[in-house]
Formats: structure tokens, C-alpha cells, sequence
């Protein structure tokens, strides 16, 4: 086993680390307080490829392996982790429609998506189907050369400030091969937003419902075929459980990072604190996570690339360790600044309260649980536990 990254691999990480100290961090903690949602921000990390990393090469995506993306995301969440998520949401959404849209799709959306210059939304979650997303209720009949949707989808991220949607919809009968993929454009006539949600974290990206009454999509714009799209949001979510993850490590790192440096700054009963015994096991404890964290979200995305048969249980089983253990790591530091920690002159209550929501999107760390679980009461299971 070869644990070191290439050159390749190096050099994006590099490109990654600068952008997230010279533009993501400088603006994290502004972008938070104000509820800002950075476009311009977005525009500019299209400029290096950052927007479309796996994306196909025709559209002008990067094509990069699922691996290489993590490293990736996890050098930009080290600057701003709310930033760093929905630029893993619109890489999922472009990706879906770089590989399953249409020429004419493609011709009008792709490079712009490719570049940043145009946002995605992913919207699957509805208001009576989080975690069985296979019983959505949105649907779309077919009228000559278009869809008409009618539905309703809930925390949708980005929604009302960006440009396309990439929704599931139900053209068929119940369960999961009655889905399909749309792409629908988002200022169409029958779309309304509702309020943006008050939120504990992620505060610089908008979170709404968003309601289809009568919207009349291109048929065009269908992502693969009738009741494919189940299958594609399947696809979607095992590579968004490491981009999620690999968030999570990302900002655990820049926590561990400043719990290290605070604790030899701050001195109490005449020593710094980091002379004390506590503080070092806390330290020893928290690095050793989050190495372990990082570790695992590296196996599952190897395991993506490689179109390794159990794949998609490696990615359930990194998303539920690393946004478990690194939450923790955060909380863990935010202990370690005591008063200092919990008011936002410090960084630490942000990484706390931005890493909290990992445990609960792109499937929560239960129905992680269900699916390892389940998985392990089957036959056949030597791969996934040797």
C-alpha cells in the first residue's frame, strides 16, 4: 500500500491550500455574520477548475478521480467550511449534468456550470421524505415536448441564488424506479422560494423551500432515462458522503490546528496550558481521530475510483466516522479556549456550529448505521470486513 500522494495530487493540493488561505478564510467569518452567499467567490474558484472537478472533460469539467476531489475539499473547508459544502453540492449537480444531459442541455448549461459562472441546486428532500427519498411525491407528467412539475422540495442549499435545479421528480408508479432527473432553470414561471431558513450553521448559503406549481420543463432537459434517476441520486450521494466527510477533516484540521496554538499561548497557574497532562491526552486523542477519520474517507474514495464492489459501504462507513469524530475534534478544541471559545472573535463556535449538520445531510450518520448494518446480516460479506 502507498499511502503518499503523487505530484499530481500534490499540485492540487497546493492550488487548493492558497485559495482557501488567501480567499476563504480571509471572508469565512464575515460571509457567516452576514448570511452572505459569496458569488463572486465561486466565479473566482471556477477560474482554477474548482467548480467541476470530476465533471466530464466535455463540458470543460476536470475529470478528476473521486479521491483527488477529497483532497481537494478538504484543503478549501480548512478556510470555510459552509463555502467548501456548497461548492461539493454544485460539483455533484454539474457532474449529474455533464454526464447524463442532453446535447441541447449541455450546449446551454454546461461550460457555464463547469466555470461557476452558473450555480447549481440539488433538490431530492422533501417535507414527508428526508431519509426514504425513494417515497418522493414531486412529480411530472409529460404534456407533448415538455414536463409539468407540481411539488415541493425542503433545505434546499443555494436555492433562490442560483441558476439551474437539478430535481427529482416522480414520472412513474411508487418506489424507487418510478424517478427521474430533471434539470430545470430556476427563475421558470410556477417556482417560488420560500423564506430563507434561520439556520444554526452554514449561514453563508441560503437555505429554502422551493415549491414547482405547473412549471413546464423541456423534456430536453430530462437527465438520462424515465426512472433513472433514483439510481443517479444513489450515485450522487456515495461520492457527497466523501465530499461531505472530507469537509468535515478539513475543518478539524483547522481546529486541531488552533487548539495546538492557543494552548501554548495561553497560560494559566503560571505554566501554558499545554504543559498540563489533560490538555496534551485531549490533543493526543484529537489528532489521532482525525487521522484516523482521514484515513478511512481516503480507503472509500479509492474504493469509488476502483469501482470497488462494496464502495458504496465504505462511503457510509467514512461519512459516519469522519463527521462523527471530527465534530468532535471541534467541540474538543472549542473546550480547549474555554469563554474564549464559544464567542465568534474566535473561529472555534463556527467550526462547531458548520460541522454539526454533516452528521445529518447526505443521509444522516443513522441511516448510515442501517445501511453498514444491514449489509452485515446479508451473506457474502468478507470484503467488508476484511
Amino acid at each position: 500500500m502507498d499511502f503518499s500522494l503523487s505530484d499530481d495530487q500534490k499540485a492540487f493540493v497546493s492550488t487548493a491550500r492558497a485559495f482557501s488561505r488567501d480567499t476563504l478564510a480571509p471572508g469565512a467569518a464575515q460571509w457567516d455574520e452576514e448570511h452572505r452567499f459569496p458569488v463572486d467567490v465561486f466565479k473566482e474558484a471556477g477560474d482554477l477548475g474548482l467548480m467541476s472537478l470530476y465533471a466530464p472533460e466535455e463540458i470543460g469539467g476536470m475529470n478528476l478521480p473521486r479521491l483527488d476531489a477529497s483532497l481537494i475539499f478538504e484543503e478549501l473547508a480548512y478556510g470555510c467550511t459552509a463555502t467548501t459544502a456548497f461548492m461539493t453540492i454544485h460539483n455533484m449537480a454539474t457532474n449529474m449534468v455533464g454526464r447524463y444531459g442532453s446535447e441541447t442541455l449541455l450546449e446551454q448549461w454546461g461550460e457555464n456550470l463547469a466555470s461557476g459562472q452558473k450555480l447549481a441546486s440539488y433538490c431530492l428532500t422533501e417535507p414527508g421524505s428526508g431519509s426514504d427519498a425513494a417515497s418522493l411525491v414531486t412529480c411530472a407528467k409529460q404534456d407533448a415536448d415538455h414536463y409539468i412539475v407540481h411539488g415541493s422540495k425542503v433545505f434546499i442549499s443555494g436555492a433562490g441564488a442560483t441558476d439551474i435545479l437539478v430535481v427529482m421528480v416522480r414520472t412513474g408508479g411508487p418506489g424507487a424506479k418510478g424517478v427521474t432527473a430533471l434539470a430545470i432553470p430556476a427563475e421558470s414561471d410556477g417556482i417560488h422560494y420560500g423564506k430563507s431558513e434561520t439556520k444554526m450553521g452554514w449561514n453563508c448559503q441560503p437555505t429554502r423551500q422551493v415549491t414547482f406549481d405547473g412549471v413546464r420543463v423541456p423534456v430536453s432537459y430530462r437527465l438520462g432515462d424515465e426512472g433513472q434517476g433514483f439510481n443517479m441520486a444513489m450515485e450522487a450521494l456515495d461520492g457527497g458522503r466523501i465530499n461531505i466527510a472530507s469537509c468535515s477533516v478539513g475543518t478539524a484540521q483547522a481546529a486541531l490546528d488552533h487548539a495546538i496554538a492557543y494552548s501554548k499561548e495561553r497560560e494559566q497557574f503560571g505554566q501554558a496550558i499545554a504543559d498540563f497532562q489533560v490538555t496534551q491526552f485531549k490533543l493526543a486523542d484529537m489528532v489521532t481521530e482525525l487521522v484516523a477519520a482521514r484515513q478511512m474517507v481516503r480507503l472509500a474514495a479509492w474504493k469509488l475510483d476502483h469501482n470497488e464492489p462494496e464502495a458504496g459501504i465504505y462511503c457510509s462507513m467514512a461519512k459516519r466516522l469522519a463527521t462523527d469524530l471530527c465534530f468532535n475534534i471541534c467541540n474538543e478544541a472549542l473546550q480547549i479556549h474555554g469563554g474564549y471559545g464559544y464567542i465568534r472573535e474566535y473561529p472555534l463556535e463556527r467550526f462547531v456550529r458548520d460541522t454539526r449538520v454533516h452528521q445529518i445531510l447526505e443521509g444522516t450518520n443513522e441511516i448510515m448505521r442501517m445501511i453498514i448494518g444491514r449489509r452485515l446480516l446479508m451473506d457474502n460479506v468478507p470484503e467488508v470486513i476484511r
